[in-house]
């Protein structure tokens, strides 16, 4: 079923964050990934032991069926939290057909785009920033 949620970015407080989130909704999470979860990439350097115990996926429920997602960006990768990464809409259509038409319209004039293409978490996968300035995410299910 297709489903809409919102996308946090942190760097190195997304456990702490959605802890305060937990509590101020009265739920817990439903979904928990850290960076040692995921498989290798021979191609970037190992992370450090701090970086691979940071929040690489998770989902806390909200209200109504929404889910806050968030992840630790990594400082070793370059990465910083600023206003225009540091929320994402994430869309999560029922279909690949969907995912690239949401995809390309989104993208259309968009300032910064990765494509939509196979993930290791076994989704099809892209996210842009649209000529608006709001970072959108499509994540269909392979």
């Amino acid at each position: 079923m297709a489903r809409v949620s919102t996308y946090l970015n942190f760097m190195g407080q997304a456990e702490e964050a959605l802890g305060f989130y937990a509590s101020v909704f009265g739920t817990e999470l439903a979904a928990l990934e850290r960076f040692a979860d995921m498989p290798a990439d021979p191609s970037a350097p190992p992370l450090s032991a701090v970086e691979q115990q940071l929040i690489l996926h998770a989902e806390l429920p909200i209200l109504a069926g929404h889910v806050l997602m968030a992840t630790d960006m990594l400082e070793s990768m370059g990465h910083a939290v600023r206003i225009g990464n540091n929320v994402t809409i994430n869309l999560e259509p029922d279909s690949r057909a969907e995912a690239d038409r949401l995809f390309s319209a989104l993208s259309k004039g968009s300032s910064e785009a990765m494509g939509m293409m196979e993930m290791f978490w076994g989704a099809y996968w892209g996210t842009c920033l649209d000529r608006y300035g709001i970072r959108w995410m499509v994540n269909a299910a392979s």
